[in-house]
């Protein structure tokens, strides 16, 4: 399996977890805001402080910040960030997912998608939150966490700020449903590390909620693969069901975009696909 040395020792807990309850969502966002403020605004009216949704087509930014994934100048992270693009006009989301929670004690998402820009360029990466607007109204669909949440920690491997499931108190009364926060640490198969979770929870059958992180390139199904290693991507469609013999296996489609600007679509290859800093993601247990 591809591995990229991690400039901290790895941590023995591979997949961080919390337990939860939640709740399937529609959120209504509303324009001239942040980004970041039109979704804590719609979460809080709901009742909950942190979440995953799925960016839907159509999404409209202006003004618009993103930087892409990038190579590191120094051994202080495996891979790092470009410099900040403000495309002018307006950029439509196409796909994309978002994490939200809470940093430095404030409202806070992780964001990647992929979009068109107002020029006609189609681009994709990680939306800054605080230089990020909506520029039109529009409904999402999310999910809302209860007793859990993602808090950006420090992480000492990959010697980035970065979201992690934390106990959170409950709401009263508590949002029903069997769900998880998770977060996935490096160098381990995406789709081994899910199966195996929930094997070991007894979860049967499982909807991936969410989706937000990246991997060491890419192999899909369809044979197409991802050479460069650093990579952003965005879930756009998961989940976990027993094969014809009983055996749990998952089932993951993704957005991304590599270093050198590559933007890629698909379901990806079981077995074939290990994570390169972080993925978080919400498990509903069905």
């Amino acid at each position: 399996m591809r591995t990229v040395r991690q400039p901290g020792p790895a941590q023995s807990e591979r997949v961080q977890w919390v337990a939860a309850g939640g709740q399937r969502l529609t959120l209504a966002l509303k324009p001239g805001q942040l980004l970041l403020d039109a979704v804590a605004e719609a979460f809080a009216a709901q009742g909950f402080a942190s979440g995953v949704l799925r960016l839907p087509a159509g999404l409209a930014l202006s003004p618009f910040a993103y930087v892409m994934p990038a190579l590191s100048a120094t051994p202080e992270h495996a891979a790092f960030y470009s410099e900040t693009f403000r495309p002018d006009g307006v950029a439509r989301i196409e796909t994309g997912a978002l994490t939200f929670g809470e940093r430095d004690g404030a409202p806070f998402f992780h964001g990647h998608a992929l979009w068109r820009e107002a020029d006609g360029r189609r681009n994709g990466g990680h939306i800054l939150p605080d230089q990020s607007f909506l520029a039109e109204p529009i409904t999402v669909e999310a999910v809302g966490i209860d007793g859990a949440a993602f808090v950006a920690g420090h992480d000492p491997e990959t010697n980035f700020k970065l979201f992690m499931p934390a106990e959170a108190a409950p709401a009263a009364p508590r949002a029903a449903g069997r769900f998880y926060a998770v977060r996935l640490r490096p160098n381990q198969d995406v789709f081994a590390a899910l199966e195996g979770f929930c094997a070991e929870r007894g979860i049967g059958r499982a909807t991936i909620h969410g989706g937000v992180g990246s991997t060491i390139g890419a192999h899909f199904a369809d044979g197409a693969q991802i050479e460069p290693f650093a990579t952003e991507i965005a879930i756009t469609a998961g989940g976990i069901a027993p094969d014809r013999d009983g055996n749990l296996e998952a089932e993951i489609a993704i957005a991304l975009v590599d270093y050198t600007g590559g933007i890629a679509q698909g379901r990806l290859k079981r077995g074939e696909n290990p994570v390169l800093m972080t993925l978080e993601l919400v498990l509903e247990a069905e």
